[in-house]
């Protein structure tokens, strides 16, 4: 009875995959020498990842039965966030990237090229956006509120733009501009 239970799971080391298929297949080595070509993994749904050779998953086989069986679990501890603390969860990739929702109810985010494709738009719904770079804009930026800088606002300037007056070339001044900034 012990054997057969013991026949119904197994550590296993993931030695190559095949993710073109509608459930990513590998090849795998497990305890006592033995391999498993084509072992169906069975991913949450919602979640996909490919792993790299040399990982490690969990196989199980119904009534350990071996000639068909599943992996339901795959790590890669060369490669998994240290450090988190209690409650924090992450998802990462083996060449730093990251997301890890922390305590304290925030989301950081690491990676050298943060790409959002939104069809429509994106909201922001939020007090204050911070950035230390610059801000490029292909088209325009069109603003409800207020625009300002570290010396003024928009209106400001506008204002003291559509007031202002020039000394004339014979001393005189001339008049406002007869085209004011909107």
């Amino acid at each position: 009875m012990i054997r057969n239970l013991a026949r119904l799971w197994s550590r296993a080391v993931i030695q190559r995959l095949n993710n073109t298929t509608a459930c990513q297949q590998f090849d795998i080595s497990m305890m006592a020498g033995e391999t498993k070509d084509g072992m169906e993994y069975l991913e949450p749904y919602g979640f996909t990842s490919t792993t790299h050779s040399g990982a490690e998953g969990v196989t199980l086989f119904v009534s350990g039965d071996r000639s068909h069986g599943i992996v339901i679990n795959v790590a890669d501890r060369r490669y998994r966030l240290k450090g988190l603390k209690e409650g924090e969860v992450a998802i990462y990739t083996d060449e730093g990237d990251s997301i890890v929702l922390k305590r304290g109810r925030l989301i950081e985010a690491t990676t050298e090229t943060f790409i959002l494709n939104a069809k429509n738009k994106v909201v922001l719904n939020t007090a204050l956006i911070e950035t230390s770079g610059a801000i490029k804009a292909e088209k325009s930026i069109t603003s409800a509120a207020e625009v300002q800088d570290k010396v003024g606002s928009l209106s400001t300037i506008r204002k003291q733009y559509n007031s202002h007056a020039h000394s004339g070339d014979s001393g005189g001044m001339t008049g406002t501009p007869t085209q004011g900034m909107k």
